[in-house]
């Protein structure tokens, strides 16, 4: 933990309840956290998403901003906070014509494998610019009805698989505990943090990265095959009591005679 400059989150499950906002014991651990070192979230969701779950619960100085770093999308945007607002630092944007096909792709799957849900709350299927997603239950369907739909993933599975043959140049991936992630090739969470250790000059063991996902097909997993340090939990509040011992721990860093 010595060489330790960025601890990295995924957001759902992980730092908050599947589409929830985090609470208010995770948000104060945020800020202290941010106070020993530079704090990243990586996931799934859109910018809005991260607007509306996270920062708009927390209280932060502009210093503690200015390390606060976010990737949506998988990391295929990357936004900073710079002169007083979030600043887009790239964007790995599908083509429109790319975006047909997957709509295209991802609808015709889910109907052929009957999972094409009658049922839903919100959009089945989201444009995120750089990423489009297929939510089985709709984008806000309420957490205990996303957990119980697929307890064993196999439903994911079998459409991820079925997409992905439609689409071999693309990435096709499980999301979050009911979604579909398609991306440009190559480009997934792996792809974020390496692109977070170049634009911050930063090697593999600066690095801690905090997720519920980080079993082999787990849209985390791309980041602890790359070598990079990984703690994984399966609620926030896992991720709660870790970060407090973790913290604790910084602070005796810093104070403690070299």
């Amino acid at each position: 933990m010595n060489d330790l400059r960025v601890v990295a989150f995924d957001l759902d499950d992980t730092l908050a309840v599947s589409k929830s906002q985090i609470d208010g014991r995770m948000a104060e651990l945020l800020g202290h956290l941010l106070g020993e070192v530079d704090v990243l979230i990586i996931s799934g969701g859109r910018f809005e998403q991260f607007e509306a779950q996270v920062l708009a619960h927390l209280d932060l100085a502009e210093d503690k901003l200015r390390r606060l770093h976010l990737m949506p999308t998988c990391g295929t945007r990357y936004l900073r906070w710079q002169d007083g607002d979030w600043r887009l630092i790239y964007a790995e944007d599908l083509s429109e014509a790319d975006k047909a096909r997957v709509v295209a792709a991802l609808t015709e799957s889910a109907k052929a494998l009957d999972l094409w849900e009658a049922k839903t709350w919100g959009d089945i299927i989201e444009d995120r610019g750089s990423q489009i997603t297929f939510s089985a239950l709709g984008q806000s369907a309420p957490p205990a009805e996303k957990y119980g739909w697929d307890p064993d993933g196999s439903k994911k599975q079998r459409l991820r698989d079925t997409v992905a043959a439609k689409l071999p140049d693309l990435e096709v991936r499980g999301g979050g505990s009911t979604s579909i992630d398609v991306t440009r090739k190559g480009v997934d969470k792996a792809y974020g943090m390496r692109k977070l250790l170049e634009c911050l000059d930063l090697k593999h063991d600066n690095v801690l990265f905090v997720g519920d996902r980080l079993d082999h097909g787990g849209n985390d997993y791309p980041v602890k095959a790359m070598g990079i340090q990984c703690h994984s939990v399966t609620c926030w509040e896992e991720t709660a009591d870790y970060v407090e011992v973790l913290v604790d721990s910084l602070v005796k860093r810093r104070t403690e005679p070299a």
